[in-house]
């Protein structure tokens, strides 16, 4: 019996590709104003510990039993450049890097049960990917 061929690289990409357009009105605010995303996603998510100037002055953050880290000196604390991969794995917590002395909430999981809700597995794996790197684009924003 005969096997069926590999898709093509070209329609896995493509497939990629269409997935990732189908995710961006679900990242998209109403008024269509994409440019507060990452900021949004930040107050909402990180401003409690980390603070609304994200000098890790939250409300949260003096009942916790670690410090809670700054995030405007970022670049200049890895000689000029912002450290995005790393800030990004961080952010998300799904691959096994220790946060913050491992108190800080593992972002990637708490933001996939909406975004299953919203479609299959592989959909929310983007939604959830762009949520993470919108805050880190804020981050890199913010730097002194």
């Amino acid at each position: 019996m005969p096997q069926p061929s590999p898709k093509p690289r070209s329609a896995i990409a493509l497939g990629f590709a269409a997935a990732m357009l189908a995710a961006v009105p679900a990242m998209a605010e109403d008024d269509d104003d994409n440019d507060d995303t990452g900021r949004l996603e930040y107050m909402y998510s990180c401003s409690a510990c980390h603070g609304e100037s994200a000098r890790g002055d939250g409300p949260v953050a003096r009942y916790l039993n670690v410090d809670t880290p700054g995030l405007t000196t970022l670049t200049r604390e890895n000689d000029g450049e912002f450290p995005l991969y790393k800030v990004v794995q961080i952010i998300d917590g799904r691959s096994g890097v220790g946060a913050h002395g491992t108190i800080m909430p593992v972002w990637g999981a708490r933001f996939m049960p909406q975004a299953l809700a919203e479609g299959g597995h592989f959909r929310a794996e983007v939604i959830v990917r762009g949520r993470i790197l919108s805050i880190a684009h804020y981050l890199e924003s913010v730097q002194d």
